[in-house]
């Protein structure tokens, strides 16, 4: 088998606004928030009380169902506020940082002469095992159930992404310890897909199969590369790690402190200088933004444009993302505009629209869907975007009136909701397609386990 993928279904998004290639330190934030909504399907128990003191890496939460499965603070300092929806249901915890941070010691480890058992057991121990996802289901691995592989995407193709072979230059020594322990957690292959463009950190490592990557978006997608490479059938499991998340983990065996530092794009037409940024997760958006936005109506989004969620400036840097991306706020109608030539917009038709004209011209968009909700029109252009070997609109349908055995049939295992970002961006219906994913896998998680 070929260690090349290359994919020709898909859409680039070509978007003002791109991070240029100088890191600086973001604003100090005073205070990180975690959100048990970063981690789909856990019921989060307190290990700490408001007031109680905490060092960097002490679990302050933990998973109701598996007490082993611990969340970590990403700072030392005070914990200060405990936020609740209905039912009590925490929403997010907030930590007030030290000036001086402090590290719990979990002791410097060598992965090549720890087992598989043991290299589990310490990342449970450090709060490190959230990193790791499973599908089906795209959730938190479950400890229990021996992954046929595990793979990462060192290649990043959504709109505005941080270049991983930047933001990860100079890690390598992380990484491959990071990439020794996660080969002693299956029988399989550490699978690392790296863009076939340009020289990436990863690509000189042991213990994985390299792969190299091109084609539009979303061949960056793990989703596109499990697919390609080993899919997911019934009663199988794999695994997936983001590049960022590996570092961590690296820097937790060499170390033994949890450092949950990490380089982040913040891009977007929005911005002002868009480059990149040192902070810690769960750092709060105006630190990270302070002095640098366009004024006027904007939206800010913790993640890319098609998969982030938007945020206030009150908010906090998502637990999974690597981005902070700033575009209009698509609150401004045009008259008629849906009856003339449009130039300053991308679209799969040529139906009044100009972008096929222009491939390569990078275009400022804002956040207006261009029409109201409605029923599925068959247009056969989920199915131009789409790389995966799966019926896309017969699958949406299928979770939405619940249909467990065509749900499995059609290549429900396989898939997460980001790898309908791009039908969602191009269905003409304005139809929730991650929501509807994300939806259907819940109710297969709680039919089928």
């Amino acid at each position: 088998m070929s260690k090349d993928i290359h994919i020709k279904k898909g859409l680039d998004i070509k978007l003002k606004g791109k991070a240029e290639k100088a890191t600086k330190a973001a604003s100090s934030s005073s205070v990180y928030a975690i959100k048990p909504e970063d981690f789909h399907s856990i019921i989060p128990k307190l290990a700490v009380k408001v007031g109680a003191k905490v060092k960097a890496g002490e679990a302050i939460f933990y998973n109701k169902a598996n007490a082993d499965m611990k969340f970590p603070a990403p700072v030392s300092g005070e914990l200060v506020d405990i936020i609740r929806g209905e039912k009590r249901k925490i929403l997010e915890l907030k930590i007030s940082a030290d000036s001086t941070q402090e590290f719990i010691d979990f002791g410097i480890k060598n992965p090549k002469e720890m087992n598989g058992e043991e290299i589990k057991a310490h990342l449970l121990a450090s709060g490190c095992w959230p990193f790791i996802k499973q599908r089906p289901y795209d959730i938190i691995a479950d400890a229990a159930k021996a992954p046929k592989a595990i793979f990462v995407s060192a290649y990043a193709s959504a709109p505005l992404a941080a270049n991983y072979n930047y933001v990860l230059d100079g890690k390598e020594k992380e990484l491959q310890a990071a990439i020794t322990a996660l080969s002693k957690l299956t029988s399989g292959t550490v699978h690392v897909s790296v863009g076939k463009k340009g020289k990436s950190p990863l690509e000189g490592l042991n213990n994985c199969t390299i792969h190299n990557v091109s084609g539009p978006h979303p061949v960056g997608n793990v989703g596109t590369q499990i697919a390609k490479i080993n899919p997911v059938n019934k009663g199988e499991v794999v695994w997936t790690i983001t590049p960022q998340d590996l570092v961590i983990i690296g820097e937790l065996l060499l170390t033994g402190k949890f450092n949950s530092e990490r380089i982040i794009a913040l891009a977007g037409s929005s911005v002002k200088n868009p480059q990149y940024l040192t902070t810690k997760i769960g750092a709060s958006i105006d630190s990270i933004t302070k002095g640098k936005l366009e004024n006027g109506s904007i939206r800010i989004i913790s993640g890319n444009v098609l998969t982030g969620k938007a945020q206030s400036l009150k908010g906090a840097l998502s637990y999974y993302d690597n981005m902070v991306t700033v575009i209009p706020e698509g609150d401004d109608y045009e008259l008629f505009g849906w009856t003339a030539p449009v130039f300053k917009k991308i679209s799969t038709t040529r139906a009044l629209t100009f972008s096929w004209l222009s491939p390569n011209k990078k275009y400022d968009l804002n956040t207006n869907t261009n029409g109201e909700h409605r029923a599925f029109v068959v247009t056969g252009q989920y199915e131009e975007v789409f790389p995966l070997d799966i019926f896309p609109m017969q699958i949406l349908k299928a979770c939405m009136y619940k249909d467990l055995d065509e749900m499995e049939s059609l290549g429900m295992y396989e898939v997460a909701p980001e790898d309908f970002a791009l039908t969602e961006f191009v269905c003409i219906s304005k139809q929730p397609h991650q929501e509807i994913i994300r939806k259907g896998l819940d109710v297969m998680l709680k039919e089928i386990g």
